[in-house]
């Protein structure tokens, strides 16, 4: 393979997907402020909010202690080095994902912005093809049949 037909060691995902989920995030909730349409009740927004984002909160802390104990990069620009598939990962191959999803819903219930919930669908449509199905493929290409042994065990999501 020549220089200019090597590909970079990572997944080359469109965005970070911080990003990608901040932006619609960030949108939905200044829609909200322009014309406010509430999402559920005042009292359900708070008592279904506070633990998705408690959930989201917690389950991306432990994702990145499992990494860094790894030793293994949380960066999606840096390559993996090992296949991790303990804590989080025993559960769902997307437990970052997970998590900002978790924040994201636990956000637009506390704001109660419809808009919000209206946006996350897209935001969840860029993740899965312009991050999860190029990280996949970039896992599969570096660690072979471990990680297809792997993903036909652990679902993408739960």
């Amino acid at each position: 393979m020549s220089p200019d037909e090597e590909q970079e060691d990572n997944a080359g995902v469109i965005a970070l997907p911080p990003l990608i989920f901040a932006l619609p995030l960030l949108a939905g909730l200044a829609l909200d402020r322009l014309a406010p349409v509430a999402l559920v009740p005042a009292a359900l927004a708070r008592a279904l909010g506070w633990p998705l984002l408690g959930a989201g909160v917690s389950l991306m802390a432990w994702f990145v202690a499992t990494l860094n104990r790894a030793g293994t990069a949380i960066d999606v620009r840096e390559p993996v080095t090992r296949l991790v598939t303990h804590g989080p990962f025993r559960r769902s191959r997307n437990p970052a994902y997970l998590a900002m999803t978790l924040v994201y819903s636990g956000v637009t219930l506390l704001a109660n912005a419809l808009w919000a919930a209206l946006l996350l669908p897209f935001a969840l449509l860029v993740m899965r093809r312009g991050v999860i199905d190029r990280e996949e493929r970039y896992l599969e290409r570096r660690f072979g049949d471990e990680y297809r042994r792997y993903r036909g065990r652990v679902r993408r999501w739960m």
